[in-house]
């Protein structure tokens, strides 16, 4: 940031001299002639906090996109959904939902240990046909701590079901995702009991849709390497990586993928800062 005084008034003006995004999108914008385009967008768009309209967007959304890296940078992107607001907003500046067991994968959490930057795209097909884009920093919090913090979070409805963990995402940009090619759903009855929530019926999970199971013994037997659990100090030792890794990460002193932040430049907090007269 940067302090601009006007002649001859008293009252100083800060001026945004940060700007979002990543290099490479910065030089590509330079290549293809649209700096002046995005810096508008920056400018109006562009928060490092939900404002009311994005909070209550959020509360009634039933599904979300969520990317997430491990530290080498390769991607996965999955998909989550819930009954409305089970993405719960616990202030302006931080999201959280629950991670439950799944298929025992656990690919994104598993990235978040090494990466903690992600992103979340939420989409309305339904009502305004609009998207929120949320980018930030995650890490997983047990259940019995997020209950202990936020006693108001609801309980499961499925009996016997319980959030392994709960992703808590402290939002560093929110900003519209354009409507102008998102598509305009309807609902359709509910069919049976409805949305099988929490369910562990493989036909009801979607069986072996793509086939992939079926061909697995044309691709021969699956070898997993030995385990770290296998080892344990093997494993502490790494975990012991891991975590030195994140607090470097949180010093400034590099990404998850190993790189390191421009001399002199502290992490990216947010396109304004609070408090900050424009």
């Amino acid at each position: 940031m940067s302090t601009f005084e006007h002649a001859g008034q008293q009252a100083t003006t800060t001026l945004r001299t940060t700007r979002p995004g990543s290099d490479g999108e910065h030089l590509v914008q330079q290549r293809m002639g649209t700096t002046d385009r995005a810096d508008r967008f920056y400018a109006d768009q562009v928060l490092d906090r939900l404002n009311p309209r994005m909070r209550e967007f959020v509360n009634r959304q039933e599904m979300f996109f969520l990317a997430t890296a491990d530290r080498h940078g390769a991607c996965d992107n999955t998909f989550r959904a819930g009954p409305p607001g089970f993405l719960h907003v616990l202030d302006e500046a931080t999201l959280t939902y629950p991670e439950y067991r799944g298929n025992g994968v656990h690919a994104s959490l598993g990235n978040i240990e090494e990466n903690p930057q992600v992103g979340i795209l939420m989409v309305d097909f339904l009502r305004d046909r609009i998207g929120l884009h949320v980018n930030g920093r995650a890490r997983g919090v047990a259940d019995d701590e997020m209950r202990r913090a936020h006693p108001w979070l609801p309980a499961d409805q499925v009996p016997g079901r319980r959030p392994l963990v709960w992703v808590v995402i402290t939002v560093e940009e929110a900003y519209i995702h354009c409507a102008k090619h998102i598509p305009h759903f309807q609902k359709v009855p509910a069919r049976g009991h409805g949305r099988p929530w929490g369910t562990d019926d493989f036909k009801r999970k979607g069986g072996d849709f793509f086939g992939a199971a079926s061909e697995a013994p044309d691709r021969g037997p699956y070898l997993p390497p030995p385990r770290p659990d296998a080892d344990a100090a093997t494993w502490r030792a790494e975990a012991e990586r891991v975590l030195a890794r994140a607090e470097r990460y949180a010093l400034g002193e590099g990404a998850g993928a190993g790189a390191e932040s421009p001399a002199g430049a502290p992490p990216f907090s947010g396109w304004f800062s609070r408090g900050t007269s424009v």
